[in-house]
């Protein structure tokens, strides 16, 4: 028996173990964690700052609009407010503590894709897409849950979806070139806005396996 022939089954059976291993770390389908709730560090109610107060959702997670990522605001966002409101309330005393020490709080991640998928929260959002639709009722929200399964195929379907209804994308909320301009001088604002484009979400596999 030669060297390559006992190397073989060496390599198989190395395969064969990191596969089980992989898979014993899996509770489930990958990135399938409907009804994923975990309790977080600070009792953060959505339903009342979304809900009950009605806080737009980029006044806390700023880059949903212009970036990949929506973002998690840091502590310091929140004593925006709170240097007023409720400051002895034991769970803003503990963001005080967290900003006083410059220590960030770590919150515990809910919604979550693989590595290989990518998403980009600014293309969806300035084309019009609530946050609900893939976040579910966030305002009614006391914790955070992953209401839909985010799966490919889920993405997918909307995307069809979108497609075949002919959906329009509303003008973006941004301020356009030349409108801030107008405003502090009194020039002429610029010439409206086209008619809003009709989407045309991609399902090719490139567009979200780069």
């Amino acid at each position: 028996m030669n060297d390559a022939s006992i190397q073989l089954p060496r390599r198989t059976f190395a395969a064969g173990t990191l596969l089980a291993l992989a898979l014993a770390g899996c509770s489930g389908p990958v990135n399938t964690q409907q009804g994923y709730m975990p309790e977080q560090p600070v009792a953060f109610s959505h339903a009342v700052h979304a809900g009950q107060y009605e806080l737009d959702c980029q006044y806390c997670h700023v880059g949903a609009e212009k970036s990949r990522h929506a973002g998690v605001p840091s502590s310091s966002v929140c004593l925006n407010c709170h240097t007023q409101v409720k400051k002895d309330s034991p769970e803003v005393q503990k963001v005080v503590e967290a900003v006083a020490a410059n220590r960030p709080i770590e919150w515990v991640r809910i919604h979550r894709l693989p590595d290989h998928a990518y998403f980009n929260h600014a293309s969806h959002v300035t084309a019009g897409l609530k946050c609900q639709t893939c976040h579910g009722p966030v305002q009614e929200m006391v914790r955070v849950e992953q209401t839909q399964p985010m799966t490919m195929g889920w993405c997918l379907d909307c995307h069809r979806k979108t497609a075949a209804e002919q959906v329009s994308s509303p003008p973006p909320s941004a301020p356009r070139s030349g409108e801030l301009l107008a405003m502090s001088t009194r020039a002429p604002p610029p010439e409206p806005l086209k008619a809003p484009r009709i989407l045309q979400p991609p399902t090719d596999c490139s567009s979200c396996h780069r």
